[in-house]
């Protein structure tokens, strides 16, 4: 039986001193505090600690950012907070959003629900016009 990690457990962390470069996919509670530059998804909670440098477009259930600098666009199924000292640059959509005194954002901001990015569909093919028949 798999066991419930309690709400607060990080299940992956990118310590100081530590870079990264690329797509980031997970499940459970990741946080950053060293410099990461890419694409970031996930089902779950993305934390970004004091010391942080993020140059990503995210896309997850809840963003936390406790301090540190964010470039990029960040959509939330959940939430976005953003903690003194943290630095937002880009834009923000997500149906619950808190920005603390303190912080600096440069950007627009959506609230409103997230919809999930599904493919567009190829249009049905057009049916041939039916000509009578002698």
């Amino acid at each position: 039986m798999e066991q419930q990690l309690p709400a607060t457990e990080i299940t992956a962390l990118l310590g100081r001193g530590t870079q990264f470069e690329g797509k980031l996919h997970f499940e459970g509670r990741v946080r950053i505090d060293g410099m990461f530059k890419g694409e970031i998804q996930s089902d779950d909670t993305l934390v970004i600690g004091d010391g942080a440098e993020v140059h990503a477009e995210i896309e997850v259930a809840t963003v936390i950012v406790r301090g540190g600098i964010v470039h990029g666009n960040i959509r939330a199924k959940n939430a976005i907070e953003i903690h003194a000292p943290g630095k937002m640059v880009g834009n923000l959509h997500s149906p619950s959003l808190f920005i603390d005194r303190g912080v600096e954002f440069q950007g627009s901001c959506r609230m409103d629900p997230v919809e999930e990015k599904t493919p567009a569909k190829p249009p049905a093919p057009a049916k041939a016009p039916s000509s009578p028949r002698a």
